[in-house]
């Protein structure tokens, strides 16, 4: 033993190793620190000592440690009871309920040793005069394990009959087994229930909520309440991820992710604790463990995915299908021993149960980034065989050309977006064949549809076979469509020239019936998309400052006047005869999305949502709906650009549904964002959270994870963050934030998403990492120009190191704030930060020469503002980035902000000095003290009187305050006094205030009355 290591020394070295992470480091440390103690030649000591053994073992995954430091604490209280003192008394007994559960969860403890332990449980418990109640949940315990219902049962109804007293479990922890026990017999509602007060925060321990919210995922989702089942597994994961002992909890949520579709997050959850796998400390928990992951593996199986890399036992390495077998055998070996031991078949059968159990929700987007396992190939065709006795038909005959062209043509004049597979088909099975001209013609124009500027040659190529099958109107259509793919290689202005003739033919040959409608219409088209594309290709030269070409198509006012003249030609041809043709009623519809986007152009907002809602109406009236969702987006724009929000929501609903199952993954991301902006903006946050939830699941699907994903989580944690849930937001936040880059997102959303997880971090009282993201974002915001979101972070990173008890470095913050402050002006942020450095420097130093200082400074920097008559706004500003805060004393002018700063200051001068006093000081020093303390309050009551109604509570506290002080100095009647003067204006006074000041005057008036 080293020589400073007394007993004290030992005691602060236990209490120091215990607030350390579970796990075997954690053990080996209390395993050395029995050693010291065992030098020390102190019973209680070694006591001590074997108690803090026992805490850690079982809280880790070496549970099976336990019984030997018990066995000896229990000889040693036989032997000598006169060695423990009352807490340790308390301790021994409290223990005894982890002997019961540890045993249970040893299959090698025979079940004859368990039921005595019980029996002797019960007796010391009796003898020393403890309720019965623990003995009832210890033997319940046993009774499920063994799937005996009726003893479970009675014993569960004698444990709730029995008296709560010291040695029951906490209100928490004893809800979460009532509960779990109502989820086994299948009143799912009713475990909810029983677990509410836990949920909401009402009954907590060191484990609780974490397990109660891994319990209640799946009955959540059994009565289908997936919202809370989501929430719930962000909330819980975050709790038992760092916690060694709860594998069984953290099983829980593996199992959630692959029973919701999210086995990509159940992958990542198993890749985050390997030693999972192989620790055996904890048979139970292992079982739970191992039949968790071939749940998860069998599920990747079963969609093709058998032969993914997944993380597993060390030392060689796993595909799902090989794991999936593997922790089947060792779950089942498992049970098999329990069951053994048991005599029964219960556990085996809830294991196998566990396995087999289908998915619950085929999609449940949780908002957290995980990459989606890859997969090798197409996912293989399961064989179906045939019901028995019944001959399976031959597989139908592929069909012919002929009857693959009318699908094509069909599936063209509907215009939808099947066609183009459709042709690639007929082009496929056309091999070999001889086909008639004109078909040859539809082949290689289609084909050319989707190749964009390659498709030029083979439009080409389509236009002389329509020429020679004889219809010169599409093969001028043909050749329109070729100059138009040109311009999308920047070829827009030769195109024109060509265009510009097409149409003239093209119009000739319509006048003398050697065409018709659809074939001109065409070509129109082709002209006006062309001239769109030249004021597209003119608008990003003006932008990037390059001079309009010396060509004959003019300037970007004049080709938009010539794109403005080709869309209203084409809808004067098109929409007369649009009736029932499905093309020509896309056709009216395009040349409407046209103007609408040229009358954008020209700022006519209200002109450009009138053309883009005929467009989407016409889209919609044709049975084309898919092609309106550009141009409700595009609605949506320009409502939110006029401030109609209503209408803008709208139309991005309008979007969503006309794009259906026609939308790529990308655009379900947009648009469900832009909806949650909309809703955001109106203050439905709920709802905006749930649009938010949805564009992050579609860009992970469009593979947008790490740019459009990463803007959707930062977005949905802000919305979060908002509605109060803290642990959902900070999952979310800081699974977005590796993802967002200065280049591709900016250094205000990255400052914001850090902002944002401070504040979150802050209310788990998370308060160390919550600093640590302020000052990484303070450090990003140093190098704005305004310098007014780096102080807000400065001082937030140092109000948090200063709740996480790490004061130098806190003061630190404050000064680097205090600073800041300064350069900026703001005296309110200035003296706020200064007081809040007296503060640390009392709790650090425990004498008050550095905090007088700093309190002093404080009423020096508000008297000379004051004198000054400047101030400055403390209101957050800068950058973009949300604060979250607002001017002190919101309505007040500066001059009298910067005054009443100056009363708080002298207030907490005067509480900061009363509270420094030691008990033990002499009387003469108290007085001293106290009387300096009230000359800042009685100054503190002038400022705040000077400033009237407004700071009306502020000056009552402080002449209560004062009150209290002369009751400590003896001054019986002025303290009386000062309570009067509270009671008399606390009807000026708002509620919950008013309330309190009464009842804390009247306690002094009456408490002055009986000291005289």
């Amino acid at each position: 033993m080293t020589p400073a290591m007394d007993f004290d020394t030992l005691r602060r070295a236990m209490a120091d190793n215990y607030e350390q992470p579970e796990g075997p480091g954690r053990n080996a440390r209390a395993e050395q620190l029995l050693v010291e103690a065992e030098g020390l030649d102190v019973p209680l000591a070694v006591i001590e000592a074997l108690g803090h053994q026992l805490k850690v073992y079982n809280y880790s995954s070496e549970k099976d440690k336990m019984f030997v430091p018990f066995a000896r604490l229990l000889r040693m209280w036989d032997e000598h009871p006169e060695d423990f003192d009352e807490f340790e008394i308390h301790s021994l007994h409290w223990v005894f309920k982890w002997m019961s559960a540890g045993m249970l969860d040893q299959p090698h403890v025979p079940l004859a040793s368990i039921e005595k332990w019980l029996g002797e449980m019960e007796q010391r418990y009796r003898l020393a005069g403890h309720s019965e109640r623990a003995v009832r949940s210890a033997e319940f315990s046993v009774a499920a394990h063994l799937g005996d219902l009726g003893r479970a049962d009675r014993a569960y109804g004698a444990w709730l009959a029995a008296d709560r007293d010291s040695m029951a479990d906490c209100h928490a922890c004893e809800l979460h087994g009532q509960g779990w026990w109502r989820a086994v017999r299948g009143a799912e509602q009713e475990a909810l229930e029983l677990w509410a007060p836990v949920l909401q925060g009402e009954y907590a321990c060191a484990h609780e909520p974490h397990t109660v919210l891994a319990s209640s995922l799946l009955p959540l989702l059994r009565l289908g309440r997936v919202e809370e089942a989501r929430a719930h597994h962000l909330r819980g994961f975050r709790l038992v991820r760092a916690m060694e002992s709860m594998r069984g909890a953290y099983a829980d949520h593996v199992e959630f992710c692959a029973l919701t579709g999210n086995e990509a997050r159940a992958l990542e959850l198993l890749a985050e604790r390997p030693a999972y796998f192989t620790d055996s400390g904890d048979p139970r928990s292992k079982l739970d463990f191992m039949a968790v992951v071939a749940l998860t593996m069998d599920r990747l199986t079963a969609l093709g995915l058998g032969g993914q890399a997944v993380p597993g036992p060390a030392g060689r390495a796993w595909t799902a299908a090989e794991l999936a077998v593997h922790a089947r055998g060792e779950a089942i070996a498992l049970a098999a021993r329990f069951d053994d031991r048991n005599g029964t078949s219960y556990v085996g059968e809830r294991a196998r149960a566990r396995m087999d159990q289908p998915v619950l929700v085929g999609r449940l987007p949780l908002g957290v980034r995980f990459a989606a396992p890859a997969r090798a190939g197409s996912r293989p065709q399961v064989p179906v065989p045939a019901p028995s006795g019944r001959a399976v038909p031959e597989a139908a005959a592929e069909p012919g050309v002929d009857a693959l062209l009318a699908e094509a043509r069909r599936l063209s004049a509907l215009r939808d977006p099947d066609a183009v597979e459709a042709w690639a088909a007929v082009s496929r099975a056309a091999e070999g064949h001889e086909l008639e001209v004109r078909d040859r013609a539809e082949i290689a124009d289609h084909a050319a549809m989707g190749l964009g500027p390659r498709g030029a040659e083979l439009f080409q190529r389509a236009a002389g076979l329509y020429a020679e099958a004889g219809d010169p109107g599409e093969a001028l259509a043909a050749r329109s469509r070729a100059a138009y793919v040109q311009t999308l290689s920047g070829g827009s202005a030769q195109a024109l020239e060509v265009v510009a003739e097409l149409r003239a033919r093209v119009l000739a040959l319509f006048a003398e019936g050697g065409t018709g409608v659809s074939q001109t219409a065409s070509v129109l088209m082709s002209r006006a998309r062309t001239l769109m594309h030249r004021v597209d290709e003119l608008e990003t030269d003006a932008v990037n400052g390059q001079p309009f070409p010396d060509t004959d198509t003019g300037s970007e006012v004049d080709v938009m006047v010539a794109a403005e003249e080709a869309a209203r030609e084409l809808l004067d041809l098109t929409e007369p005869h649009a009736g029932d043709d499905v093309g020509l009623a896309s056709r009216a519809a395009e040349a409407y999305a046209m103007l609408g986007e040229l009358a954008a152009r020209a700022d006519d907002a209200e002109g450009a949502a009138e053309f883009l809602r005929r467009a989407v109406d016409g889209f919609v009236a044709a049975g084309l709906p898919w092609f309106a969702v550009e141009y409700d987006s595009r609605l949506a724009g320009i409502a939110t650009h006029l401030g109609d929000l209503d209408a803008a929501e709208r139309a991005t609903r309008d979007a969503l549904e006309h794009g259906g199952s026609h939308l790529e993954p990308v655009g379900h991301a947009q648009l469900h964002l832009r909806l949650a902006e909309t809703l955001a903006a109106t203050g439905r946050l709920g709802p905006a959270s749930e649009h938010a939830l949805e564009a992050a699941h579609w860009a992970d699907e469009a593979g947008e994870a790490a740019t459009f994903g990463a803007w959707a989580r930062h977005h949905l944690g802000g919305f979060l963050l908002r509605l109060g849930r803290w642990a959902e937001a900070a999952e979310i936040l800081e699974s977005a934030l590796p993802d967002l880059t200065a280049e591709m997102h900016g250094e205000g959303a990255i400052v914001q998403t850090r902002w944002w997880l401070g504040d979150c971090l802050t209310e788990l009282g998370e308060h160390r990492e919550a600093a640590e993201h302020w000052l990484r974002a303070a450090d990003i915001a140093r190098h704005w120009p305004e310098q007014r979101d780096h102080a807000m972070l400065a001082n937030l990173a140092a109000e948090a190191l200063a709740h996480a008890g790490m004061t130098a470095r806190a003061d630190q913050a404050y000064v680097r704030a205090c600073d800041l402050w300064r350069e900026l002006g703001d005296v309110g942020g200035l003296v706020r930060t200064l007081r809040a450095r007296a503060w640390g420097a009392a709790r650090r130093d425990g004498e008050l020469g550095e905090a007088r200082e700093l309190m002093a400074r404080a009423i020096r920097e508000c008297e000379s503002a004051a004198e000054a008559g400047t101030g400055a706004d403390t209101g957050a500003a800068g950058s973009g980035v949300d604060a979250g805060a607002g001017p002190a004393d919101e309505g007040a002018d500066e001059g009298r902000r910067v005054v009443a700063e100056l009363g708080h200051t002298h207030r907490q001068f005067g509480d900061l000095l009363a509270r420094s006093v030691a008990d033990d000081a002499e009387e003469p020093v108290v007085r001293q003290v106290f009387e300096e303390a009230l000359g800042h309050m009685a100054r503190a009551i002038t400022v705040f009187a000077s400033l009237g109604e407004p700071l009306l509570g502020a000056r009552t506290a402080a002449e209560l305050a004062a009150g209290w002080l002369e009751a400590d100095l003896g001054r019986h009647e002025a303290a009386s006094a000062r309570a009067r003067t509270v009671l008399a204006v606390c009807g000026r006074l708002d509620g919950e205030i008013a309330e309190a000041r009464r009842a804390e005057a009247e306690r002094m008036v009456t408490l002055m009355e009986k000291a005289t």
